[in-house]
């Protein structure tokens, strides 16, 4: 057993402390771009339950973050504003010319097991991974239905893109509860909003 006094062990809990505060702010990202990817669009329509169309819900959500960043002065570059299909590499490419930026790629998700809801966000990299808890953790605070984690992914936007890159899965339109939330605008702002502030939580200014 470690004895020590109570001025030793004080000073030793600040050194903890100063160390995770360090941590924390040590784990943030200088950008003044997002690159905003609507997943799926033209002839690929993404998951389809419910009478939901997928790459339907994901424009409508990315159309929603842009406004709001743009609303707190960040530039925004949108891989797709219609009902277009883009391919994957050609939207990593889009992301790879923009510098100073973060890409955030937008999607719902769909399974055979419907009682599984909840958002979900992934990552590659290590700072992709601050992008995907931040995100996460104000998904968990702000809408309803919860978050299920995040998870590391090897999907090819993440793979592709050279700066920190997420990719949020808003919730499980296999899951009639969760369908029926995101029919509903308003719950679709709140996911707009929630992405907007995980971005910002770990921005550091130029």
């Amino acid at each position: 057993m470690c004895h020590l006094s109570s001025r030793i062990a004080a000073w030793c809990l600040a050194l903890i402390v100063g160390g995770e505060t360090a941590l924390v702010a040590a784990e943030t990202v200088r950008f003044s771009t997002v690159v905003i990817d609507a997943g799926h669009g033209g002839k690929d329509g993404g998951s389809v339950w419910n009478g939901l169309v997928e790459k339907k819900l994901c424009l409508d959500v990315a159309k929603r973050v842009e406004t709001a960043l743009r609303s707190r002065g960040l530039r925004t570059v949108m891989t797709r504003r219609t009902d277009t299909f883009v391919e994957l590499e050609q939207r990593a490419r889009i992301a790879n010319r923009v510098p100073s930026s973060v890409f955030v790629s937008i999607h719902f998700n769909g399974s055979r097991k419907t009682i599984i809801s909840g958002g979900e966000v992934y990552y590659r990299s290590s700072r992709g991974k601050w992008l995907a808890s931040a995100i996460s953790r104000s998904l968990k605070s702000k809408v309803a239905g919860g978050i299920r984690g995040i998870f590391y992914g090897n999907y090819k936007v993440l793979r592709e893109t050279q700066m920190p890159a997420a990719l949020v899965e808003c919730g499980y339109l296999s899951n009639k509860r969760e369908a029926l939330r995101c029919t509903d605008p308003v719950h679709r702002q709140k996911l707009a909003d929630a992405i907007v502030s995980g971005l910002l939580a770990v921005r550091r200014k130029e």
